[in-house]
């Protein structure tokens, strides 16, 4: 079967190669695979940033196609089902284990740019009937981060959301916050960004290149209050400006560091207004059904900026490395 395999840690490493075509073991289905979608791990991976046990590997985390063959004992589905396999097969549910996120697709496990994969059927999920393989594509990771960090804050109408950008989290994120009847606020350096985000549902806009004091616009924009749910997927040069713009009893969810990880953290807001910081890791197979069952209720369609075609795969990781140049996800078609 054709792939493209990454031969080291960097953006020039990859290359078309031949591989034999998986067999779909006991408790397995062999998937061909339809559609694949970018997330800023798949980049990490490729410039080193994010450590693999060995190259060369099949990149790509997210994938989207359909079930082909069966695997001994598998029932729960049926050849030609639309599918969507989760990131870390092993996490199942519950807690996160050293255990559950041992395993990764496009790290220590064959990714989703070949052909075919052989992958547990227990971490498969049927794909909403509304949306095609390559809004499929954009599912396990970032909507389940997304979902999760709704899910911390408990939200409600009249809660308040802060998002940071218009990557697909923060995007997965407006969408489920304003099903939830949540006012959300974006803030982004693209006035054409925050449009297309006024469309979508944003209700509240900063441009922070004009207002590069976005925290304290949050705040005059809830009457001093601040936001419920802080969605932090920038790291080092928002993080203060994050703390700053949480109300007392928030929630801080930090899931991106395209800015870098090292920060530096004055704990008095922490502690003065109760803050939760919660660190994500994606999560569980559960997680991700729940998204996708909300998903499918609001019938909520995922955002793809770009598609790009197999052959163009160096440009698609060189247009999400770029960063700030695009609106949602970028996807990747396959043959």
């Amino acid at each position: 079967m054709k792939v493209i395999e990454l031969n080291g840690p960097s953006l020039e490493a990859l290359r078309r190669a031949e591989r034999p075509e998986p067999t779909a073991a006991r408790g397995q289905v062999l998937l061909r695979l339809r559609a694949a979608a970018l997330n800023y791990l798949d980049v990490a991976v490729a410039t080193g940033a994010f450590p693999v046990p060995q190259f060369p590997l099949i990149p790509v985390a997210d994938g989207a196609g359909e079930v082909v063959a069966l695997g001994e004992g598998v029932e729960d589905l049926a050849i030609g089902d639309r599918v969507v396999p989760h990131f870390m097969p092993n996490w199942q549910g519950g807690a996160i284990t050293p255990f559950s996120i041992a395993a990764m697709r496009g790290v220590n496990l064959p990714g989703s740019l070949a052909e075919y994969v052989a992958v547990p059927a227990t971490s498969m999920l049927r794909l909403p009937g509304h949306l095609d393989f390559m809004q499929g594509a954009t599912l396990p990771v970032a909507a389940t981060t997304a979902w999760n960090a709704v899910r911390s804050a408990a939200l409600r109408p009249g809660s308040v959301v802060l998002l940071l950008g218009t990557g697909g989290v923060s995007l997965f994120a407006l969408q489920f916050a304003k099903a939830s009847g949540a006012t959300v606020i974006l803030a982004s350096s693209s006035d054409e960004k925050l449009e297309r985000a006024r469309r979508l549902g944003a209700d509240h806009l900063i441009n922070y290149r004009a207002a590069p004091a976005w925290d304290e616009e949050v705040l005059r924009l809830t009457g001093g209050r601040g936001a419920d749910l802080v969605v932090e997927t920038v790291g080092h040069a928002t993080w203060a400006r994050s703390l700053n713009a949480a109300a007392t009893g928030g929630t801080l969810f930090t899931v991106g560091f395209v800015t870098g990880t090292g920060v530096s953290i004055d704990l008095l807001p922490i502690i003065v207004k109760g803050l939760r910081i919660v660190g994500n890791n994606t999560g569980s197979v559960a997680d991700l059904a729940e998204a996708l069952r909300a998903i499918e209720a609001h019938r909520i369609v995922p955002v793809v900026d770009r598609v790009f075609d197999i052959h163009e795969v160096d440009g698609a990781y060189a247009e999400l490395a770029a960063g700030g140049r695009h609106f949602g996800k970028i996807a990747i078609a396959l043959p």
